[in-house]
């Protein structure tokens, strides 16, 4: 017979949360998990900031455990206290027959059916142009750094807060809200914030989430678990929400950004200019493809092409001249 996670909502004590994100994990980890149940994940977790904190330890928790599986004593330990528990250890205390969560999924639904269904959620719609920077602090308290060419609409409800990133990239320093947890969907993804600072950015197919400090959890339509990320760290995902591993972020280069400088760290040229011509209109051009292999180190202000022409002319022998586009070309120098 299969079996079905129960969710019953009936019971908000600490403990409950954490047994039902335990459950959560197993079967987030299980082949047999279905988009519905994925669907039936992500309501769980909007339901309250308490539930997302819960599946943080727990995702934690079963990392950790999944890191000393093959430890001889964690093993004869577990067993131990399967017995003393008297459950049999081939079964999960987590699982439970279909007939009876259909019925106290029933009696939860009755018992909270006198609630008031929330209001329909405020929208505002917020976006830069190529060059521009934009800092503002939403309604609830949160500061958001839109960079050039950005564009983002927050929806804030009675028992949410949810912000859409369409492209650019963004700064979020969530205030704290109990009652209305704070997501970011962009693309097929969706970011839940635990009271943190962290940066997402959508360019063409690809979305980056870098945390600066607190939690965050990223999941999308693929992702069988969401990902937590801890300060430092950052996490790719592409437009059918297939993810990379958790990578480390460099702190220096995501903070540089909001205060209007770009750093690169033995960065090759092409990738340079791909990022200084994000904010202006007049776009730097290389003459040759393999102008693009050289490695850059430097701090650059956004915006400012003629510091960083002259500093390429005296420090790596290019020079610039007009296109007949009105793009800038960069040549080697002769002789």
């Amino acid at each position: 017979m299969k079996t079905t996670l129960l969710t019953s909502t009936a019971d908000h004590s600490a403990d409950s949360d954490d047994e039902r994100a335990s459950a959560w994990v197993a079967l987030l980890d299980s082949p047999e998990c279905t988009s519905h149940d994925r669907a039936e994940f992500d309501r769980w977790l909007d339901e309250s900031p308490r539930h997302v904190l819960a599946y943080v330890e727990a995702e934690r928790a079963h990392q950790a455990a999944a890191q000393l599986k093959d430890d001889e004593l964690l093993q004869a330990a577990a067993r131990i206290a399967w017995r003393a528990t008297g459950r049999d250890s081939s079964r999960t205390r987590w699982w439970v027959p279909t007939t009876l969560v259909a019925s106290l999924l029933v009696a939860t639904v009755v018992g909270v059916s006198w609630l008031r269904a929330p209001g329909e959620p405020t929208v505002q719609h917020y976006a830069t142009a190529i060059g521009e920077q934009r800092s503002l602090r939403l309604a609830d308290g949160t500061q958001v750094m839109l960079d050039t060419d950005s564009a983002i609409v927050a929806r804030f409800g009675d028992d949410r807060r949810e912000i859409e990133l369409d492209r650019g990239r963004v700064q979020f320093q969530v205030a704290a809200d109990a009652k209305r947890p704070f997501s970011v969907k962009a693309g097929d993804g969706v970011i839940r914030d635990i009271g943190t600072t962290f940066q997402v950015s959508k360019h063409a197919d690809s979305i980056n989430v870098g945390l600066i400090e607190g939690s965050v959890i990223v999941s999308s339509g693929v992702a069988q678990a969401g990902s937590t990320l801890n300060p430092g760290q950052q996490i790719s995902y592409d437009r059918s929400g297939r993810m990379t591993p958790a990578e480390p972020l460099d702190l220096n280069v995501a903070q540089a950004w909001p205060t209007g400088d770009l750093v690169f760290k033995n960065s090759r040229l092409d990738t340079l200019l791909t990022e200084m011509n994000r904010y202006s209109s007049t776009k730097l051009l290389l003459a040759e493809p393999a102008l693009g292999e050289i490695t850059i180190s430097g701090v650059f202000h956004i915006g400012d092409q003629a510091s960083l022409l002259k500093a390429l002319e005296q420090g790596w022998s290019l020079r610039a001249e007009q296109g007949q586009g009105g793009e800038i070309v960069l040549h080697r120098k002769s002789g």
